[in-house]
């Protein structure tokens, strides 16, 4: 396949049984490490887009009441009591219509019977950097405004992204894992070649070969076998994330956010069985000089 790295060599490596299933193996952790790396990346585009969209904004909530009159009364008076906050930048009437399109995933149809009492909801947006107290604010409203409520996205929000660092973290070092087992992989191989190839380089140092020529030799073989499996697994991961995109799409977008690679996202995964065949080469080289070096 890689014929461009085929050129001559004075051991026979291709031949070599052993070295068959290094590109299975290096297949098998590429495809865990493409998974690996996009969940990564679309839990960090996820955090960053929540994290845009709901630091700094509140939703004051007032409780319908059996007299709508007095619904419009308390509803001005909590719209007097936002307008008179200074971290407040500006608020927002939900339309009963856009409750009912937030309320519709939990109610089903439910939700569009014109008997259903509906809540008051103003979506409120903080100054940048600004720092409200909640607490101080919710005390505000109740005098004035019984029935009412403020919640805080700050305080979940909070809670989710560590979720999701910390879920970052375990896939960063599933990374790790599986980067020591591909170098394990070829660290093994290698020796192994060097075991059944140790006549023919102890005759390559007699005519005067150096440990660089013969180290170049492994180093090249490793590095076609890490191409081979590396692109073998990115094609068996890529469709793996489309199939897990396409199933994530088809569900409610209010029950789960929207899980989309972007374009340097996928540089970055296609990049995945370079990286490894640049760690099989640069490990099998190192392998072999210093296995050569205790062996004269």
């Amino acid at each position: 396949m890689f014929k461009f790295f085929a050129r001559r060599s004075d051991l026979p490596l291709d031949r070599d049984a052993h070295s068959q299933f290094l590109p299975w193996l290096i297949a098998f952790m590429v495809f865990l490490a493409v998974l690996a790396m996009a969940g990564m990346l679309m839990l960090n585009a996820v955090a960053e887009r929540w994290d845009q969209g709901v630091t700094g904004t509140l939703t004051v909530q007032i409780a319908p009441s059996e007299d709508p009159s007095e619904d419009d009364i308390r509803l001005r008076n909590a719209l007097t009591i936002l307008a008179s906050t200074k971290a407040i930048d500006r608020y927002e009437v939900m339309s009963d219509a856009r409750v009912l399109k937030l309320l519709e995933p939990w109610l089903g149809g439910i939700a569009n019977s014109d008997e259903l009492p509906l809540p008051r909801l103003i979506d409120v947006e903080l100054h940048s950097g600004a720092d409200l107290d909640a607490a101080q604010l919710t005390e505000r409203l109740a005098a004035r405004v019984p029935g009412s409520s403020v919640d805080d996205h700050r305080v979940w929000l909070e809670r989710l992204v560590s979720l999701i660092r910390t879920v970052q973290t375990l896939a960063t070092m599933v990374l790790f894992f599986i980067a020591m087992a591909t170098v394990g992989t070829v660290i093994f191989t290698t020796r192994t070649g060097l075991a059944i190839h140790r006549e023919a380089i102890e005759v390559l140092h007699l005519i005067g070969a150096q440990d660089s020529y013969i180290a170049r030799q492994f180093a090249r073989r490793a590095l076609a076998l890490g191409l081979t499996g590396g692109l073998l697994g990115l094609v068996l991961g890529i469709p793996t994330l489309m199939a897990i995109g396409y199933l994530v799409g088809r569900m409610d977008g209010f029950l789960l956010p929207s899980l989309h690679l972007a374009g340097y996202h996928w540089i970055l995964v296609g990049l995945l069985p370079v990286g490894v065949a640049l760690i099989a080469m640069i490990t099998a080289r190192t392998t072999v000089l210093r296995s050569l070096a205790k062996m004269l």
